[in-house]
């Protein structure tokens, strides 16, 4: 009888082991969004996951190294594939998903991570740095920089109120109707956005 090739073992562990990796950057992203960097336990990511805690350490190294890869799987990779013009209400529309399976929740993340340790807040400040650089692209005032700050601050803000504080009416307001009022709006600071943004052109609201 014909052995069975010997590749196919480490082809499937490889799969295997992506796949525990990226439950582990899931339910990581889920925790840290839902409870901060802080308050979520290695425990409780990898019961999450559905794997032994080993693994984490296995694949991540510690909570910290973890937390960067949850940054750099999310808010990075945003940053790399979102048009400039685009960014702002992609990015606001991960924060008001609530939680939404495919969502981006890196903003979230953000938000409730304030206040952590001295690494945590720098990797914090340097994504929101990040954030700001590409919206200031859009205006080409000479206040431009100080421009993609204030937006920057509009779109945490919102997260902040509706997301930690839960601040009605915001925090129950229909998603739609609040990028409509905000990237509407947004277009006196950063007039590099396209005309009718947050809109259908028609005043409605863009389809998700």
């Amino acid at each position: 009888m014909a052995e069975s090739p010997q590749h196919d073992v480490p082809s499937t562990y490889r799969r295997d082991a992506q796949g525990t990796r990226l439950r582990l950057l899931d339910a990581a992203s889920e925790l840290f969004a839902e409870r901060g960097y802080e308050r979520a336990t290695v425990r409780d990511i990898a019961a999450r996951a559905g794997v032994n805690q080993a693994l984490l350490f296995r694949y991540f190294g510690s909570k910290k190294a973890l937390f960067g890869e949850v940054m750099a799987h999310g808010g990075h990779e945003q940053l790399r594939t979102t048009p400039a013009e685009r960014l702002f209400e992609v990015a606001l529309r991960g924060m008001l998903a609530g939680g939404r399976e495919g969502a981006d929740r890196s903003l979230e993340v953000c938000l409730r991570s304030i206040g952590g340790s001295d690494e945590i807040a720098d990797a914090l400040r340097g994504l929101g740095e990040e954030y700001a650089a590409v919206l200031a692209t859009l205006s080409e005032s000479d206040t431009g920089t100080l421009r993609g700050d204030l937006a920057l601050s509009w779109l945490l803000g919102i997260g902040l109120m509706r997301v930690v504080v839960g601040k009605e009416p915001l925090a129950s307001a229909d998603p739609d109707t609040v990028c409509r009022l905000v990237v509407g709006a947004l277009g006196g600071l950063l007039e590099g956005l396209p005309q009718g943004a947050g809109t259908d052109g028609e005043g409605g609201p863009i389809p998700e």
